[in-house]
């Protein structure tokens, strides 16, 4: 064997389809959404767009909690768009309706999910942060501001660990199954320099620790241990060499299952992610009679799977 493996005991924490799931944070976060959608898992992925610092995720699980309705006053023009520092680009329009129709379209479904969701995925990138000067608040996004606009600094362990102690006082009280499950994103912040990524990762990981110590129901996914500790080779990565490959991906999701999900979950797992892909294939000839049975061999497997699991039965 020619690798160092990262071990994982299986958790006594497992999650079903019958269970709600919201990930936020980095874009990682989005890489195991998109997993968990496909085996038809019901998902929530980044509300508020890609997030990479842990004040700005802390910020949005505030505003969802809150119900927050953004208003104009709470957006601003720069160039030809419309754009929100608590929001990635995604949101961003030419017409101030439009942008705060869909901020607060996302926000509304978002906050509704959260109070049935018992599985929150916190994927913190980085503990740099942009402070916007005439605020001094913490910008989920620039929007391709100048610089000079911006106060950049690293938080610490410690401001972390305060900001995300009052945070889970208050999402207990009001949702009281809910489970906290962190991961630190192997993506490095080339940009910021080796040297400072490993310290602003570093902060990352001692912040998650004390977390977990301080409460029982937050726990640990070692993502950022596997990919650089277990899959150190440039093949488990994609071009610019520094996010994930999709056969890294497909690794770490299936360490994931092995970790969170019982044997009966991960059958059915097996079972939903061959029918997302059936149902995800493009036919050359649509109008062919091999391609009319396929159509009907995947409906009958919808069928004995809505049957078979109830709970299925408004996912496809």
């Amino acid at each position: 064997m020619f690798r160092t493996t990262v071990k994982i005991e299986p958790s006594a924490l497992k999650i079903s389809h019958e269970d709600k799931i919201l990930t936020l944070g980095s874009c990682f976060s989005e890489n195991i959404g998109d997993k968990l959608q496909k085996a038809f898992f019901e998902t929530d992925i980044n509300p508020f767009g890609v997030l990479f610092n842990p004040s700005s995720i802390k910020n949005s699980l505030n505003m969802l909690a809150e119900h927050k309705v953004f208003t104009e006053q709470d957006i601003f023009k720069h160039g030809s768009l419309w754009n929100s520092f608590s929001h990635s680009t995604l949101f961003s329009t030419q017409h101030v309706e439009d942008t705060l129709q869909q901020i607060n379209s996302r926000l509304s479904i978002a906050s509704g999910n959260l109070s049935k969701t018992k599985f929150l995925l916190i994927t913190f990138g980085t503990s740099w942060v942009y402070e916007y000067k005439d605020t001094a608040a913490v910008v989920a996004n620039c929007h391709k501001l100048p610089a000079n606009q911006f106060t950049r600094r690293r938080l610490s362990v410690e401001e972390i660990v305060c900001d995300y102690i009052a945070l889970f006082h208050k999402l207990k009280t009001e949702y009281p199954d809910l489970q906290v499950i962190f991961s630190i994103s192997p993506i490095r912040h080339w940009k910021d320099g080796a040297h400072e990524n490993n310290l602003s990762k570093s902060i990352l990981h001692l912040s998650v620790e004390k977390l977990q110590k301080l409460f029982s129901w937050v726990n640990y996914f070692p993502a950022y241990e596997i990919l650089l500790d277990e899959l150190r080779d440039y093949r488990f990565f994609a071009s610019d060499m520094f996010h994930p490959s999709e056969l890294a991906v497909d690794y770490i999701w299936q360490r994931f299952s092995e970790t969170y999900f019982s044997t009966k979950t991960n059958q059915l797992k097996v079972r939903l992610e061959k029918l997302s892909t059936q149902m995800a294939h493009r036919p050359i000839h649509p109008d062919s009679i091999e391609f009319s049975y396929f159509s009907y061999q995947v409906e009958q497997q919808k069928a004995e799977l809505r049957k078979e699991f109830p709970f299925l039965e408004r996912r496809f």
